[in-house]
């Protein structure tokens, strides 16, 4: 993060309402890298933008898109990001790898992730003897095999097949059964392009067995986390009052996201956006809180179906301590 130069915008930034005021504000500015390209789960990051909640409190935050190959460890890892959005996942993986990113906020507080079956599947244990597409990431053979089984079926006699992040295409086209996918992104567009008479069945993994872990969480590295922890809780206090805005407002959300990233489908924004948003709170009293019963939970199950080899040292893997009650302007 490097530190403002321009007077004008120190200025602008101290006259702001809402925000830190003394010594603490850091005045600087930062790069956050999203996990994957914008959809509805982001709408409190480009509306805390949009609102300059992020310069209230002292930090210019720049929003950044991941491209086919973007390794985002890499980025954080080489200073091009200060900050990232990560599957939860990816997080643990990282760790068991030696890789030092400790998690800060979470985005939502439940699994994103489902097995979305053909309109003919009523029940997970259908999929006994079909094809399920998986994008051949480890999470996703642990979803399908926690699916089945949390439904009474057995795993081993579903047939995985890797279609890679086709499973819209997949679906429609019935080259499969199901896929796993992201039931606030790939579910809401098969709703929208299935057509009349065709609803896809959405089995949810936290309804067949998986706790209720925070699917996607803020990341950071230890040093920048030691090194900058004031504009780490600076950007965490923006993003806190753009998700309660939000929800407040979604359509000023959208409108934002609109403005930002001008090749977005209203429709579709808007859609994503109503699905996810009871995602963002979810049995936790404050945006942002990585709740240590739910983080348990999740290091658990991950072991259990062989995403990760052994628990995760949470300690170590997450810092709680960032995430606050902020204030609604």
């Amino acid at each position: 993060m490097s530190p403002r130069r321009s007077l004008l915008a120190f200025l602008l930034v101290l006259s702001a309402c809402g925000g830190e005021t003394g010594s603490d504000r850091p005045e600087t500015d930062a790069t956050l890298l999203l996990d994957f390209a914008p959809n509805g789960v982001h709408a409190g990051i480009y509306l805390a933008t949009d609102r300059d909640y992020d310069d209230a409190e002292g930090v210019s935050l720049r929003i950044r898109k991941p491209g086919a190959s973007t390794d985002a460890l890499r980025q954080l890892r080489t200073g091009r990001a200060d900050l990232a959005v990560l599957d939860i996942h990816d997080l643990g993986l990282a760790r068991e790898r030696g890789v030092d990113v400790v998690g800060v906020m979470a985005l939502v507080q439940r699994p994103l992730a489902a097995v979305i079956a053909r309109p003919g599947v009523r029940t997970p244990r259908d999929l006994e003897g079909g094809r399920v597409g998986v994008t051949g990431l480890p999470s996703d053979r642990a979803v399908l095999e926690s699916v089945v089984r949390g439904a009474g079926g057995e795993p081993a006699r579903v047939r995985a097949t890797t279609i890679g992040f086709r499973a819209v295409q997949a679906l429609l086209g019935g080259r499969v059964d199901a896929a796993t996918a992201f039931w606030n992104v790939e579910g809401v567009a098969l709703r929208e392009r299935a057509g009349a008479g065709r609803s896809f069945r959405e089995f949810r993994v936290d309804d067949f067995g998986a706790p209720a872990y925070p699917e996607l969480v803020l990341c950071v590295t230890r040093a920048t986390l030691q090194d900058e922890s004031d504009s780490v809780r600076a950007v965490i206090r923006s993003l806190q009052r753009g998700y309660g805005e939000a929800q407040k407002d979604p359509e000023s959300a959208v409108g934002a996201m609109l403005e930002r990233e001008p090749g977005l489908d209203r429709a579709s924004v808007v859609a994503q956006l109503d699905a996810v948003a009871p995602a963002f709170e979810a049995g936790v009293p404050t945006y942002g809180l990585l709740d240590r019963k739910r983080l348990e939970a999740w290091s658990e199950w991950d072991v259990e179906f062989g995403i990760l080899s052994q628990p995760v040292d949470l300690d170590r893997a997450f810092d709680p301590r960032l995430v606050g009650a902020v204030a609604n302007p």
